[in-house]
């Protein structure tokens, strides 16, 4: 049974398992202190041209967004987000946890916009509600589309504005970066965003996420907000080991480019035959609209999930490709959605 179920099924590109074996005895200094660690941010860095950014690795994206949210937040203080984000949806209460609520705003194919955000601080009295302090989005967002580099400078713009805390959740920002119609670089996330991570996970690592921090005054003393969370890591090094394969020769990117044209060829049966899609995507998240027997005939022979139900006879799907998925897997998919409409 070849799986589309999600993107972090395979272990890791063949060349950071390689590298840990080549310096699996190297003796290191501990907790992301080390030579490895420290060539990852100096790549990331460069690369996104904020030589005074800090940079940490943690091992997932819950434990990102909820260390880097209760750090920059004070008590009374909340995020506003999409109705659809991870950490509303997918993260079991965590920010809720630590004693910030979340606000929030209906999607728009998993997006929000800057007038929403108005919106909110229009209607967020003080002191008495919880007062609005952070944007959090995804790129690609929980239904696999992209934020314009227009929508992008607009949601900064009003954060600015209010004195908002922009924050972005990159689990999946290879494929947002490498979508034919993306007009972002990763510059313009930092540019634009206070904070953002780069997820590794997803993307061809065995685990870990890179959280980039460009805002000065949300700096200080991160590492004890790490350390209270569980998130400093002894044996750090393995996360910059990832992080320098990732990034050292656009291993990153190519990753996820294969990722991408996988789910097109997917994408363009789902068009050949009139399927339906419950959310149009250009990354690696496919939302095509099942009747229950094409759901079922289809699930003996793949694993992809049912996400949601559309009516009394129809599923939501999702089919997730990955950076290690296969020509010959997504050929038997692609005959078999075929097939299912001759």
């Amino acid at each position: 049974m070849y799986k589309f179920k999600n993107d972090y099924s395979e272990g890791a590109h063949p060349s950071i398992i390689e590298e840990m074996i080549k310096t699996n005895l190297d003796q290191t200094v501990g907790y992301g202190e080390d030579k490895y660690c420290e060539s990852a941010r100096e790549l990331i860095k460069a690369h996104i041209k904020h030589p005074n950014a800090d940079i940490h690795f943690f091992i997932g994206g819950t434990q990102t967004n909820l260390t880097a949210i209760s750090a920059f937040l004070r008590p009374h203080e909340a995020v506003i987000a999409a109705d659809t984000a991870h950490i509303q949806l997918h993260e079991a209460g965590a920010i809720e946890a630590t004693g910030h609520s979340i606000i929030n705003v209906k999607h728009r194919h998993g997006k929000i916009e800057a007038s929403q955000v108005e919106n909110v601080l229009k209607h967020h009295l003080s002191p008495h509600m919880t007062k609005a302090k952070m944007v959090y989005i995804s790129n690609a967002t929980e239904y696999g589309t992209l934020y314009s580099k227009a929508e992008l400078h607009a949601l900064s713009k009003v954060c600015k504005e209010n004195n908002l805390i922009l924050y972005i959740d990159g689990a999946r920002l290879g494929v947002a970066l490498t979508a034919n119609n993306n007009d972002l670089t990763m510059q313009d996330i930092a540019n634009y965003a206070d904070a953002f991570y780069i997820g590794g996970t997803k993307n061809g690592a065995i685990f870990g996420e890179a959280l980039v921090i460009t805002n000065p005054s949300l700096q200080d003393d991160f590492k004890y907000f790490m350390k209270q969370r569980g998130a400093l890591l002894a044996k750090g090094r393995f996360l910059g080991i990832q992080f320098n394969k990732l990034f050292e020769q656009d291993l990153f990117y190519e990753l996820a480019t294969h990722a991408n044209k996988m789910a097109a060829i997917i994408n363009d049966t789902l068009i050949e035959k009139n399927y339906k899609v419950f959310v149009p995507t250009e990354t690696n998240q496919l939302f095509p609209i099942l009747s229950h027997a094409e759901f079922e005939t289809l699930s003996k022979k793949f694993d992809f999930e049912m996400w949601e139900p559309f009516d009394d006879l129809h599923y939501v799907t999702r089919f997730v490709t990955s950076w290690a998925t296969t020509e010959e897997g997504v050929k038997m998919f692609v005959e078999a959605l075929a097939n299912l409409r001759n």
